[in-house]
């Protein structure tokens, strides 16, 4: 049995009242300030001198005293959070970081709990400068973990959310996987998956189902006149349906990977890029609209809290070429061929050609496991 650290978050609708919400307001516009403040001074330093300089919020409060009236965490993070953007682009697998305007239709900020100056009582959450803030809490924390920030955001639905980090400490006893009781996954763009047993997830398409009304709806806001209020409650009404759809498509990977970590051992899948095959295939909306990137990160957390195993393989692995019955490699293999047949004449196998390929990816992970 082994004693896991983790950090875990928890994520609630906040319900303000309208004095919170003109602090939230200033918080969300303050912390926009500073980000464009301190990204025009990186900038400029790094044409002149030729390497990054970053200087502190605290720099411009004498000339700016309404800095004074939010959260002096919530500005000390948007330099950390300026820092990780500067870092990954350097690194290249990231964008150089872009100027903030407030026309953005999402806005958040992030503080940390010193303390106690984050805390949870009854239905309610304390936050600083803002006070104690009503919260629907549908899930406890649990008493053992310790609260170390959280991020307060705005959806483009005009709702308020609160999502709490926190760190604690597990006994997880680790599963000993039964060969049994391993899983291949194989992306399947029309059905979300097909599994080594031959069986389909059956993605309910929430996005394409809806992609009519989304169109209307989208048509009625730029037929508004920019800035004007019936512009303002038609774009409402988009994001709402917009939420919805994410609501929708959350509760549906949340549910299926649930019990995929509680009936098997052991998952195996591929690590492909969904990004690049969007591109490459254009196939952007239906690869969005399953999530299934999203569904590999909730898996693995769900399988890691029951002691089990998520096995990603790479993503060069020719699952569907390969024939799950000989092992004999078909190059010639099209994206248009649905059907996978094995070349080779001793053994003439026909199937479907995802089931094939999950069939491939479950007996590749089975090498990996630890058993």
């Amino acid at each position: 049995m082994d004693n896991m650290k983790y950090n875990k978050a928890y994520k609630f609708r906040l319900l303000p009242n309208q004095e919170q919400v003109v602090m939230f307001a200033k918080t969300f516009g303050c912390s926009r300030f500073i980000w464009n403040k301190l990204l025009d001074y990186a900038d400029k330093h790094y044409k002149e001198h030729g390497k990054t300089d970053y200087i502190t919020p605290a720099k411009f409060k004498p000339e700016f005293e309404w800095l004074k009236e939010v959260d002096s965490l919530a500005l000390a993070n948007v330099q950390l959070n300026l820092k990780k953007a500067y870092e990954a682009f350097f690194r290249k697998n990231a964008k150089f970081p872009k100027f903030k305007s407030k026309k953005d239709t999402r806005q958040s900020y992030t503080t940390n709990n010193q303390g106690g100056t984050v805390r949870i009582d009854g239905n309610t959450i304390k936050l600083p400068k803002i006070g104690f803030v009503k919260f629907i809490q549908h899930r406890q924390i649990k008493s053992s973990e310790k609260i170390k920030s959280c991020t307060i955001s705005k959806a483009p639905s005009g709702k308020y959310y609160v999502s709490i980090l926190v760190e604690g400490s597990s006994q997880i006893e680790q599963v000993k996987p039964v060969a049994d009781n391993v899983l291949g996954l194989d992306y399947a763009m029309n059905g979300f998956y097909v599994n080594s047993n031959g069986e389909i997830a059956n993605y309910p398409r929430y996005y394409r189902n809806a992609e009519q009304k989304l169109h209307k709806l989208s048509r009625a806001v730029s037929r508004k006149k920019k800035g004007s209020n019936n512009r303002y409650k038609a774009r409402l009404k988009l994001a709402k349906w917009h939420e919805r759809i994410s609501n929708m498509r959350n509760d549906f990977l949340h549910k299926l990977s649930h019990n995929l970590a509680n009936i098997y051992d052991a998952v195996v899948v591929e690590d492909i890029d969904l990004r690049d095959m969007s591109q490459a295939l254009r196939f952007g909306k239906s690869i969005a609209d399953n999530g299934f990137g999203t569904f590999r990160q909730y898996l693995n957390y769900k399988l890691l809290d029951r002691g089990k195993q998520l096995i990603t393989l790479d993503k060069w692995f020719a699952s569907s070429k390969t024939c799950s019955k000989c092992g004999t490699k078909n190059d010639d293999l099209q994206l248009s061929d649905r059907v996978y047949n094995c070349i080779n004449k001793d053994c003439n196998h026909v199937q479907d050609r995802d089931w094939n390929a999950a069939i491939n990816i479950r007996t590749a992970g089975m090498a990996e496991i630890a058993w």
